[in-house]
């Protein structure tokens, strides 16, 4: 049996797990990865850098952002790669958010056709609240959304 490399090259990474090279630096600045560097100032990648980056893809695909998958890699003793043990412990942590997002997008999803059409874009009060076009004084754009933000519209 061949002896698989126990380092490789980010472009050996990178074709490896379909990541591309600018998002390996990325990662590596933001601390979810790390890479040693050789004599010549190449970096060098762990081969478990590849579960690790299966792991922040797959956290991604399901929402979650790279703060949140950075303090989940953080609770992994010795900046170890996560097991699916671990990968477990983690998504039941994230199934509230998970759940609470879902719930949102379907929500927005059912309600969109009809709050788009009256140009306030306000999800919670109306399919047609902007009679007359009376948004049309608090400014362009998302006006109820805006004053969400700030404090509301009288």
């Amino acid at each position: 049996m061949v002896k698989l490399p126990d380092w490789l090259s980010i472009g050996q990474v990178s074709e490896r797990s379909g990541v591309a090279q600018t998002a390996l630096r990325f990662y590596e600045e933001r601390g979810l990865i790390a890479a040693e560097r050789t004599g010549g100032n190449q970096r060098r990648y762990p081969r478990s850098v590849l579960r690790r980056l299966a792991f922040i893809r797959t956290a991604q695909r399901v929402g979650l952002s790279l703060e949140d998958i950075g303090a989940a890699l953080a609770t992994l003793p010795e900046q170890r790669t996560p097991t699916k043990a671990d990968w477990a412990r983690l998504s039941r942590e994230w199934k509230t958010e998970l759940d609470a997002r879902i719930d949102a997008l379907q929500r927005l999803r059912d309600k969109l056709e009809g709050c788009v059409g009256c140009g306030c874009l306000s999800l919670r009060v109306c399919t047609l609240f902007n009679a007359e076009d009376r948004m049309a004084g608090y400014g362009p754009g998302a006006p109820r959304l805006r004053a969400a933000a700030e404090g509301g519209i009288d």
